[in-house]
């Protein structure tokens, strides 16, 4: 099925009474879902929101005392503050034409599924404090605050161009030096086209996760019979008599294919989520909320 138009948009826009895509309104209800805690960066220093009190020792200077908590014991209290530092933030949402595949019964594409989560994803860390960047797009410079936020649902629900590739390759954005980045995608296009944009996040100290997003269809290959297979471009095509004898061979070569994305995140420091949009999103957006977060 196709995605969904400019019309269709409007009118589910309309349907929710609110004046931007579906996107956004679905992506908040999911943010919302997620627990606003600690980051995975919560320890003691400067920044505004309360952490914790601990007792005054040896070498504390009184104007750090609260004597307000204080006062309700024998002992002086020091009122800490969460370790507060933003970062930046760098998205690709891959929107070439394998993206928008969905199998028969599939309420979503792979696209939508990787646009839902971006956006969420985007929410939460903007609530944090962070910058976020979406590659390849009118939002391609890391801001934070609710008008990116706009561009960044304008950017994933809008009009996608007719002619795009097969398969996708991150934009050649320059990331934030020492940031982070979270690239979506089926990655079932040469890995090798990942490079230069993995060399660049390398060079720059960026690390960060990828998300590997798949049709159930795609990892337990439940076809059978005479089959004809044919890419989303409709540029390649396969004939199987029997596809049910093609499953093994599929599925040795879908490892294959994750076991090389696994060899690049290990030696560039990333993570790999294998998200299936079958599933509910709402695991992948806690993933990744604490990952992205995990200074450690």
């Amino acid at each position: 099925m196709k995605p969904q138009g400019p019309v269709g948009l409007r009118r589910d826009a309309e349907k929710i009474g609110g004046a931007l895509p579906p996107l956004l309104a679905e992506a908040e209800l999911l943010a919302a879902t997620v627990s606003q805690g600690d980051h995975g960066r919560r320890r003691a220093g400067h920044g505004e929101a309360f952490w914790q009190y601990r007792q005054a020792v040896p070498g504390d200077a009184r104007s750090m005392v609260d004597w307000r908590r204080s006062g309700r014991s024998d002992s002086q209290y020091i009122r800490e503050m969460e370790w507060q530092s933003a970062q930046t933030v760098s998205l690709w949402v891959d929107d070439a034409l394998s993206m928008d595949y969905r199998s028969e019964g599939s309420e979503r594409s792979k696209y939508e599924r990787a646009a839902l989560l971006a956006l969420a994803i985007s929410l939460l860390l903007m609530k944090g404090g962070e910058r976020v960047s979406l590659m390849g797009t009118s939002a391609t410079l890391p801001r934070s605050g609710r008008a990116q936020i706009n561009r960044i649902a304008m950017a994933l629900g809008g009009d996608r161009p007719e002619e795009r590739p097969d398969y996708g390759i991150p934009p050649s954005d320059r990331m934030a030096r020492g940031g982070r980045a979270i690239f979506f995608s089926d990655f079932l296009g040469d890995p090798a086209a990942l490079v230069p944009a993995l060399s660049h996040a390398a060079d720059r100290g960026v690390t960060g996760c990828f998300v590997q997003v798949l049709d159930e269809s795609e990892e337990v290959f439940p076809f059978d019979g005479r089959m004809i297979f044919e890419s989303m471009g409709g540029g390649t095509e396969f004939e199987a008599q029997r596809a049910r004898s093609l499953r093994a061979a599929y599925q040795a070569r879908l490892a294959e294919r994750r076991g090389r994305l696994a060899e690049m995140a290990r030696h560039l420091g990333w993570r790999v989520l294998h998200h299936r949009t079958s599933v509910s999103p709402r695991q992948a957006l806690l993933w990744l909320y604490m990952a992205i977060g995990d200074r450690a």
